[in-house]
């Protein structure tokens, strides 16, 4: 199984310069690399902050700037998205209990889309319904678990990202403990490539397609990075799980 994964494109919808980059010509650049080169993929995702101003123009942007993408496609919701433009412009998008968060069974595994969005807030949160309906999933998931969500659960040692990953993870921790399916974690949020093991759980994170966070380590303020946009390429065989990060062609 293939699987690929696209974070943070931060579209605008007066088309204006995101970090003085044009986001959409980097989604653009993106998109037609992966129908170049994984054509074949089941599925892409895309992990949050959609958009940089949460307008409904932003999302008819990237409705058109993924109109030629070849496999289909999941859309999270990131903390500079607003749910109900988003609702407005994707009607159909999967969503359960008011969220935009879903499920997905193929080839053995489940894969979970959460909702980390806390609209007004730059961290992500997981409310008592969100949380309920996750341990719903797992708790009738046959195959082991796939987790997709914008803002990581963990602290990845920079502390201004640091301060605003998903608040409150034990009680996400204790969920995915007590069923023991997930076995990775796909974030978005940091704009940064890393990976490794949360409480015993595998997890990565993906660059935007825009910009980047620098890699200050031990720095209080956030500061900006330019590195080459990538995109990561999941490779699911039975057990094993292999993350590939490509540089986008041209971007």
């Amino acid at each position: 199984m293939k699987l690929i994964q696209i974070t943070d494109p931060h579209l605008r919808g007066d088309g204006k310069p995101v970090c003085g980059l044009d986001p959409a010509a980097s989604l653009a650049k993106a998109i037609a690399d992966i129908n170049l080169h994984h054509a074949d993929a089941d599925l892409v995702v895309v992990t949050g902050d959609l958009s940089d101003d949460g307008s409904q123009a932003s999302y008819r942007t990237l409705a058109d700037l993924l109109e030629p993408l070849i496999p289909p496609f999941r859309l999270l919701l990131g903390n500079h998205d607003d749910r109900s433009a988003f609702r407005a412009v994707f009607p159909d998008a999967p969503a359960e209990d008011g969220f935009v968060q879903s499920i997905m069974d193929a080839q053995a595994v489940r894969l979970v889309f959460l909702d980390t969005l806390d609209q007004g807030a730059v961290a992500g949160r997981l409310c008592d319904r969100r949380l309920a309906w996750l341990d719903r999933q797992l708790s009738e998931a046959a195959n082991p678990a796939l987790v997709f969500m914008h803002h990581p659960p963990l602290d990845i040692g920079m502390q201004p990202l640091d301060g605003v990953k998903l608040a409150g993870p034990k009680a996400f921790a204790d969920i995915l403990a007590r069923h023991g399916k997930v076995r990775h974690i796909f974030a978005g949020h940091v704009h940064r490539l890393c990976g490794g093991t949360w409480n015993g759980v595998a997890f990565s994170t993906g660059r935007g397609t825009n910009h980047q966070s620098a890699p200050l380590f031990g720095a209080k303020d956030f500061a900006l990075g330019f590195e080459t946009p990538t995109y990561n390429v999941i490779l699911i065989d039975g057990q094993n799980i292999v993350v590939h990060a490509l540089e986008i062609a041209g971007a």
